[in-house]
């Protein structure tokens, strides 16, 4: 099932305009620099919370919250992950995806699933390798964001800066 790394129960800025949990979904493949959520780039967390405990918490919020945020780490690297937002769905919420584009091909079999997604560009495509520390990530991104695109999902792209990187 699917590896959590962490809830927030209630977020009232992880889905436009909706009350949301998010789902932190442990891994990551990228090594950027200034990742806000380090402790959920290893694979192998020792602090998993069981898919079904998140699970009873949602059958419980229901009609309180709006939607439910797949975040991470990097929640397309997870097989599990389009059983897990069919569920969300069965149970009646909207469900949003956070992702830096890391998996293209997932990516594809889970838009049709999602009700709105947020894509996080690491950097410009030239500073991309740089930034992720992984070779081939700007194509991946980059396809990922055309995928998101050409879907029609409602979407917002995040543009990151490095600390320094911005001038007066």
């Amino acid at each position: 099932m699917l590896r959590v790394g962490g809830l927030t129960p209630l977020s009232a800025s992880d889905y436009p305009d909706r009350l949301a949990a998010v789902v932190f979904c442990q891994g990551c493949a990228w090594r950027c620099a200034y990742c806000h959520n380090p402790e959920l780039l290893s694979f192998n967390s020792r602090e998993l919370i069981p898919w079904e405990r998140v699970l009873a918490f949602l059958e419980k919020r229901r009609g309180l919250l709006d939607a439910v945020v797949f975040s991470g780490g990097e929640p397309t690297l997870q097989r599990s992950l389009p059983e897990a937002m069919r569920e969300v769905k069965e149970l009646g919420y909207l469900v949003g995806l956070h992702t830096a584009g890391i998996a293209p091909r997932m990516l594809a079999r889970v838009l049709p699933l999602v009700d709105w997604v947020g894509m996080d560009l690491k950097a410009g495509w030239d500073q991309h390798e740089r930034v992720t520390q992984v070779d081939g990530s700007a194509a991946r991104a980059k396809r990922s964001m055309e995928l998101i695109v050409s879907s029609g999902v409602a979407r917002r792209f995040h543009t990151l800066a490095e600390p320094g990187e911005l001038r007066a």
